[in-house]
């Protein structure tokens, strides 16, 4: 997987570089020359920032007699089975209300206890599963935000997927946009304070502090780069493009479609090159794709129009263009849908 690359300018103002694949040929001639980059450090995802180990727990089917004074939280803790799943099994309704006395089925499985700074996708690729796996057999919504303490239920190993080493496991690993949305930020603890709002120019957020988007949605999108539209969102073929392709020269600045804070800022998700990812509230998420330079950090808040990077070209497409996506949660949408006219 690739590494989140930064580089800092003379002026002091941190400014992203995103180098291309080293397996990837880059398209040549002098109409596709890339824009120069700058001195870099590197500076890690945070499911590589935050490794997991596999310790999960393996509870025994059994049953619990409710005491005075229990909550399904502390029984959770008594029986090393999740909230989640205990109150599934005996088909207990929101606000999962127990009486003293009551006999509750305790469902076994395998079981992870989420550590502080532990993410989603770090969780999965511990044991060797895609993190939509656990989201859907724990019925995570919106906003998938993991909870220190907070157990998550996984699927019981066969040995086809049981992986040897942490070496093979890394190797089996695979990164998608769905994964880093719901499942790319730090647990924190429940009753943690929202990070202070960050404004530009800034340090990357530390890989323990969770992203918090902002409360609401201002309401519209712009064109992140001025180009025509060379794919469309859908069904093409066999294949499916889940935004639009914009054709655009090659170091063309990109704006932010909308107010919002970065989410991603790198590289590892096939297909997408150098990778940009801001959340905008009320769910909805833009990403950037083949991006050669960033010039924001994760965790940083933007304005509508404001650069956030220049585009770039890595030799798949059959001409330099922005991917471009616009997602409700996990759900990509068509951006023309919510884009202006183009006149």
């Amino acid at each position: 997987m690739g590494r989140m690359i930064w580089g800092i300018s003379a002026c002091a103002l941190l400014v992203g570089c995103i180098p291309p694949n080293a397996d990837v040929a880059r398209r040549k001639g002098p109409q596709l020359e890339q824009p120069r980059m700058e001195t870099l450090y590197d500076e890690e995802p945070v499911w590589e920032a935050n490794p997991v180990e596999a310790q999960a727990l393996n509870v025994i089917a059994d049953s619990y007699i409710v005491q005075p004074g229990d909550t399904l939280s502390a029984i959770a803790v008594k029986t090393g089975a999740s909230r989640a799943a205990i109150a599934e099994v005996n088909s207990l309704a929101e606000p999962d209300v127990i009486k003293p006395g009551q006999k509750l089925t305790i469902p076994g499985g395998r079981f992870h206890i989420v550590a502080q700074g532990e993410s989603g996708i770090a969780i999965a690729r511990a044991y060797s599963l895609s993190w939509s796996e656990i989201v859907a057999l724990n019925g995570l919504s919106e906003p998938y935000t993991l909870k220190i303490g907070q157990r998550l239920k996984l699927p019981e190993p066969s040995p086809a997927t049981a992986l040897p080493s942490i070496e093979a496991r890394a190797a089996a690993f695979k990164l998608d946009i769905e994964d880093i949305i719901t499942g790319g930020e730090p647990a924190q603890a429940a009753a943690d304070a929202p990070p202070p709002r960050l404004d530009f120019p800034t340090r990357p957020l530390a890989p323990t502090v969770a992203v918090r988007e902002p409360p609401r949605f201002s309401g519209k999108f712009i064109w992140p780069v001025d180009g025509p539209i060379l794919a469309r969102f859908g069904a093409a073929g066999a294949a499916r493009n889940d935004g639009i392709e914009i054709g655009t020269p090659i170091g063309t600045q990109i704006r932010a479609a909308s107010d919002g804070v970065v989410a991603f800022v790198g590289r590892g998700v096939s297909g997408y090159g150098g990778l940009i990812l801001l959340r905008h509230g009320n769910g909805w998420i833009t990403a950037y794709g083949r991006a050669s330079e960033a010039q924001v950090t994760r965790g940083q808040t933007v304005k509508q129009g404001q650069i956030i990077g220049r585009t770039g070209d890595f030799g798949s497409t059959p001409a330099p263009q922005l991917h471009f996506e616009l997602r409700q949660g996990r759900t990509p949408v068509d951006p023309v849908k919510h884009l202006p006219p183009k006149v």
